[in-house]
């Protein structure tokens, strides 16, 4: 599926093919729910990386979070690349050296009509704040931090992924 996406200002935009653009991935941990708003968390899919194309990429910034770990005193930065529209900060997507092959748009931002999922996944629920509410529904997985099914395997599992 050919996905088109834009920052709110207009300034950015972008678009990639995805095998796998179901947005069933609802990620409650500080970094996206402090980067990405919401309803204290963030739905990423996957796309690929060698498909992305970019309109206005001199308005791109990027973000590597900061991540402390329980009982360790200093930071580590993080590999992942957050990419957002330096002029009004829409996150766009997320790149990690870890998955070359992929990119990660946040669905906030993409502007295609995307499929509505059969399911959600929760992850990241241990780092959730107590004012967020999980509206899970029958079928939905919760998870306290990640689950072993990738979002390839998800939509696989689920007689989703398209070519």
């Amino acid at each position: 599926m050919q996905l088109e996406g834009s920052c709110h200002c207009g300034a950015v935009s972008f678009s990639l093919t995805s095998a796998h653009p179901y947005p069933y991935q609802r990620c409650y941990c500080s970094i996206c729910r402090k980067t990405q708003g919401g309803g204290g968390y963030s739905i990423n899919l996957a796309g690929d990386a060698n498909s992305l194309k970019v309109r206005g990429s001199k308005h791109i910034t990027v973000y590597h979070a900061k991540i402390r770990s329980e009982g360790q005193r200093r930071a580590h930065t993080s590999s992942a690349e957050r990419h957002f529209c330096k002029e009004c900060g829409s996150a766009l997507w997320l790149f990690s050296p870890e998955w070359p092959e992929l990119i990660h748009p946040f669905a906030s931002v993409i502007d295609t009509p995307l499929p509505v999922p059969p399911e959600h996944t929760h992850l990241m629920l241990d780092y959730k704040p107590d004012w967020v509410e999980v509206d899970a529904h029958r079928g939905d997985k919760q998870f306290g931090e990640y689950p072993e099914e990738s979002i390839a395997q998800w939509h696989e599992r689920l007689g989703l992924s398209r070519p």
